[in-house]
This record gives structure tokens, sequence and C-alpha cells, in this order.
């Protein structure tokens, strides 16, 4: 048993590689779209600042693989607490290369493929020239694998330093150890033993495992690694689903978007005052694009298809049964797995955030790029990274061509993903 968990072992370190070099892959086809971006009018400088993201992503995942190898730390047990007395199950339903495969690979592949086949949109598609369009889908694709890549690389990261810091013992840990019972009471380090009869806790030297690669990984129940990972990407595929298909719950226009006399009637007004009410107080006046958009409350959204509904749903039930089994196999206590659950999918949130607009009213795109003068960073009392006021990357021929909000070069107006005129 002891050279099969080793041999398990050396190919956990084999799949851990693979999925280094498999980032580092990631990296390299980064460096080919902003290189193609360069053909446009994205500064060296730019591309600078977005390759060293890719290589602090990595560097990120790197050290997690560092704390992998790291021998943890081994918490004082008791050999009657029946938490940790469950049988070693020698096969996982989740291998660790099953694990990489559907939390990295499969999203990856699916943001791919979306942003390949459904950016811009037919708003855009209608007007713009083929690189613009080419451009846009090579950018939501980067800033795609940017935030899966953040969200993974922090997930390993915290869960592998974390293992280590705690060194909580496993459900199945007695199984692992076989502890030497004859002699329990020397290797005792609380309570009584004279008094207690076995009920104090001992150090982890009673174990006469003599593979150390499968003692040490008994002690690194908190939090799970599968569930806090596979959260991380699937949780992150399933807000990128969401945000480019805009499958969210329907909620209404901001108040100045929307006409005052529909937030007391269902339907809307068609009666037009000629005077100001005196008794009312006086408001600033709509502006033209404002009063284009008076819209009653019960026509500002609409519920998506529920057949939409899987993209998002997939995702997340591939990630709630891959936690599962770390219950079923008995690798991870039910505090572990939630913790884990819950680590993963706050840093798909954050992930997903820092390179994308919110669900609700960004139209399914992300965040443009930095602005040249800010690549690396901004001062105090700047402001962010975009700079306001200046020309636009996406401007054609010196007009204003916004993918966007279906703008063409000659500024007819589209319709964007919401329904309303840009």
């Amino acid at each position: 048993m002891a050279n099969l968990y080793e041999l398990r072992g050396q190919t956990s370190v084999i799949i851990l590689k693979w999925q280094l070099r498999y980032l580092f892959i990631q990296c390299l086809f980064m460096l080919e779209i902003l290189v193609a971006l360069s053909m446009g009018r994205t500064s060296k400088r730019l591309i600078a600042s977005y390759i060293l993201d890719w290589v602090i992503i990595l560097a990120i995942a790197a050290v997690g693989a560092g704390f992998w190898k790291v021998t943890p730390n081994h918490r004082p047990f008791t050999l009657v607490d029946p938490s940790i007395s469950f049988p070693h199950v020698e096969h996982e339903k989740i291998s660790t290369a099953v694990l990489a495969v559907v939390s990295l690979i499969f999203p990856a592949i699916t943001i791919f493929l979306v942003a390949m086949i459904f950016v811009p949109g037919p708003s855009g598609l209608r007007w713009a020239p083929f690189g613009q369009t080419l451009r846009r889908k090579l950018w939501e694709w980067h800033t795609g694998w940017l935030g899966l890549g953040l969200s993974l690389a922090l997930s390993f990261v915290l869960t592998q330093g974390m293992k280590n810091l705690f060194g909580k013992p496993r459900p199945d840990l007695l199984s692992r150890c076989n502890p030497d019972y004859e002699n329990q009471a020397e290797y005792a380090l609380g309570g009584y033993p004279q008094v207690l009869n076995g009920l104090y806790l001992v150090s982890s030297t009673i174990c006469r495992q003599t593979d150390k690669a499968m003692l040490n990984d008994g002690f690194s129940s908190f939090p799970s690694g599968h569930s806090s990972y596979s959260f991380a990407g699937l949780t992150y595929l399933a807000l990128y689903l969401a945000s480019k298909f805009s499958i969210t719950v329907p909620y209404l226009l901001p108040f100045s978007h929307a006409n005052p006399s529909s937030s007391t009637s269902t339907f809307a007004n068609n009666q037009k005052s000629t005077r100001p009410d005196s008794s009312s107080p006086t408001l600033p006046p709509l502006s033209s694009s404002t009063q284009q958009h008076r819209t009653p409350l019960r026509s500002q959204s609409a519920a998506p298809p529920v057949y939409l509904l899987l993209l998002p749903f997939i995702p997340i039930c591939l990630a709630i049964y891959i936690s599962s089994t770390r219950y079923s196999d008995f690798r991870h206590h039910g505090f572990d797995i939630l913790f884990g659950s819950l680590m993963g999918a706050v840093l798909s949130w954050f992930s997903f955030r820092m390179y994308h607009l919110p669900i609700r009213r960004g139209g399914g795109w992300s965040w443009g790029p930095r602005s040249e003068g800010k690549a690396f960073g901004t001062l105090l009392g700047t402001g962010g990274y975009r700079e306001t006021g200046r020309k636009r990357d996406d401007d054609v021929g010196g007009q204003r061509g916004d993918l966007e909000w279906g703008k063409g070069p000659t500024g007819r107006e589209g319709v964007n993903s919401q329904g309303t005129t840009g």
C-alpha cells in the first residue's frame, strides 16, 4: 500500500507540473494576442504591462506549488476520535487530473469559443470592419483567460498555504497513521494518561507509517483543495457565461431613466402636461437622452429564457459534485469543504470583477485596457487606470466607432444588448 500511495504521490506531482506548463502555454497564447493587438494603436508599454500580469500569475501558481512540497504542521490528535477513524479510500472519484481538466481546461476552452463566436454581437457586426472586430474578440479572450488564471492561481496558493499552516487531520488519518497503540502513553501531549485511560492527545510520532508522503497528506484536511479549485474555476465560468448571455434577475433602470409617473402606475401615462405643477418641488429639466428612456416599470426589463439558465447552472453543479466527492471519499470534513467552496467562489467573483463590467449593467463586456501612461501604476489622487478626455482606442477613421453601443463610423445609433439606443 505504501508503494502504491508513493506512486500516486508522484503522479500528482507530474499532474501539477502539467498544470503549470498549461498555464505557461496560456501565457504564450496571451503574448500572441497582445502582439496582434499591437498591430493597432496599442503601445509596447501597455503590452509589457499585461505580459507582467501573466508573469505574476504564473509566479503565484509557482509559489503554491512550492507550498505543496512543504511538510505541513502535524496537529495533535486522539486515538479515540471517531471523526478521524474513517477508512482510507484508494481510488478517488475525482482525481487530480480530472480536477485540472474540469476546473482549468474546460473553462479555458469555453471562454475561447464564446469570445471567438459570439463577440462582438449582432449590433457591432453590422458595420464594424474585420480588423476592429478581431481586436475586440482577442481582447475579450484575453481578459477572460486573465481573470480565470488569477482566480485559479489565488485559490491554489491560498489553499496550499493554509493546509500547511493548520495541519488539520483528515477523516482517514488513523488508517494512514497505523499508530502504536501499545505504547500510546509515551506519545501523550496533554491530559492525564493515568486517569483518562487513553482520552488524551498524542503527537504524530506515534504513527508507524513508513510512507512519509502518505502521512503528511493526512494532515492536509483544511481547507479542501478540490472544493476551492473547482469553485474558483467553474464559478468564474458561470459568471462569464451569465455576463456574455445577459443571464440575470430582471431589474429596474435607475430612476432618471424611468418615467417618474410610472413609480405608482403599472402602465405608461400618455397624458402630457402643458404646465408645471406649482405644488411640486422644482426639478432640473431632463435631457433629451433621458426623455427618450422614459419607460413604464413593467417594460424596463424581462426574465431571460429558462434554457439559458443551464449555462451557468451546469458549472455550478459540477463544482458541487466535485466537492461532495471529497466528503464521500473521506478526504475532508464538512467544514473544510464548505470553507474551500466559499473561498473559491469569492476569489472567482473578485477575479471576474477585476476584468469585467457588472453583469447587470455591463452589456456582457470586459473593462477596456489600461491607459498607456498608467500601464504600470498610478499615483495618489490621479484616479483609476483610464485617462478620460482622450481619443478612444476603437475610434475608426477619426470618428466614433463603438462596438458596445452599435454606433458605426457614420454616427448612426444602433441598439445595445439591453434593447436601448446608445
